[in-house]
């Protein structure tokens, strides 16, 4: 299987990065970013690229592709509807036209989060736009997949790029066991969520289209 990965040097991207380099049935591992990840890796392959809205110039580099987790997003905090709108809405679907294009048998994975509201009634600016995201993405000739995790541990040297968000998880590090026993649906990791992408882009085609926690946990055991 031949996957491509945007969003590789966030917490979700760095947990499916590492799921497809340790699986052997990845062959090849494409990682879209703007400047280049301190990996190496013989299935690696890095692809600079700047402009999240046009894909033209790369567009030759992905054919034959069989999947594409999607982990490139933003935090709200103090972002505007349109700042906000244009790296969560608009690169997803720019990225997905031109995978669609070059690679029309791809399965697109994309990364929402648990309270994506998809009616566009929501109050929250965040779960308006990540609704209309999955909704578009959903309406495009493509197998897709979303995947709405709900609190996300980071593990294997995982890092949020949010400064509040690296210190909540450092506080809650020693809390996460009692977490995952208590809340069991809404609780998951970044290396379960890597796993869950591989199983949806691999074999199963009995998955919800909006994958939810439960579901996240259930596929990261296949």
């Amino acid at each position: 299987m031949r996957v491509i990965v945007f969003g590789a040097s966030g917490m979700i991207g760095h947990g499916a990065l590492r799921a497809c380099l340790l699986d052997d049935s990845v062959t090849d591992v494409l990682a879209v970013v703007r400047s280049p990840l301190p990996v190496a890796h013989p299935k690696l392959r890095q692809i600079i690229h700047t402009d999240f809205t046009d894909f033209t110039s790369v567009q030759d580099q992905l054919e034959g592709l069989d999947a594409c987790f999607y982990c490139l997003g933003v935090s709200a905090v103090g972002r505007t509807e349109q700042e906000y709108t244009r790296v969560t809405y608009d690169y997803a679907l720019a990225a997905a036209r031109a995978l669609h294009t070059a690679s029309p048998a791809l399965t697109f994975v994309y990364v929402s989060g648990e309270g994506t509201d998809s009616t566009g009634k929501s109050r929250q600016m965040w779960a308006r736009v990540k609704g209309r995201t999955e909704n578009d993405l959903l309406a495009l000739p493509m197998s897709s997949y979303m995947f709405r995790p709900g609190y996300v541990q980071p593990m294997d040297g995982a890092t949020s790029r949010t400064p509040v968000y690296r210190v909540m998880y450092r506080v809650m590090a020693g809390l996460y066991p009692l977490l995952r026993r208590a809340f069991p649906r809404h609780v998951t990791t970044t290396a379960a969520v890597g796993r869950a992408m591989l199983a949806v882009g691999r074999t199963d085609r009995q998955s919800p289209t909006v994958v939810r926690n439960s579901d996240i946990n259930r596929l990261a055991m296949t």
